[in-house]
């Protein structure tokens, strides 16, 4: 499976942003879950929030009330709204996935849960 994240950009504190991640190459799409993950210079990644194929989310404390997940199955897109943004939240942002079958055990906030990774979409507050 292919991930694409877009919707980064450059903006200033207290606005939003809305990332996408599109998933290709899937024989059936919601036979996944997803995570966000950020990730800055010198710093490991952070996981940020996760979608279960059944819609289940769970939000990091850290962003929690600020960032919301969601999903779009007829567009085979995985969403992450971010609202109030701050400086502290500038990274590079990343979508990742695991087959469902495997995603009830496990810390869905690990980066070696997921089995693939999109390249990442920079994120810039000022």
């Amino acid at each position: 499976v292919q991930l694409v994240e877009s919707g980064g950009g450059s903006v200033q504190a207290g606005e939003s942003l809305k990332l996408s991640c599109g998933a290709s190459s899937y024989k059936t799409y919601s036979k996944y879950c997803f995570g966000w993950f950020r990730q800055t210079p010198g710093k490991g990644r952070e996981g940020l929030a996760t979608i279960f194929e059944d819609g289940t989310t769970t939000v990091a404390d850290s962003v929690k009330g600020r960032f919301t997940i969601s999903q779009d199955n007829a567009k085979n897109t995985v969403y992450l709204r971010m609202n109030s943004l701050k400086p502290e939240d500038s990274a590079m942002y990343y979508c990742a996935a695991r087959p469902s079958y495997d995603c009830y055990s496990g810390s869905w906030s690990s980066v070696g849960w997921y089995n693939y990774w999109g390249q990442g979409t920079q994120v810039t507050v000022s």
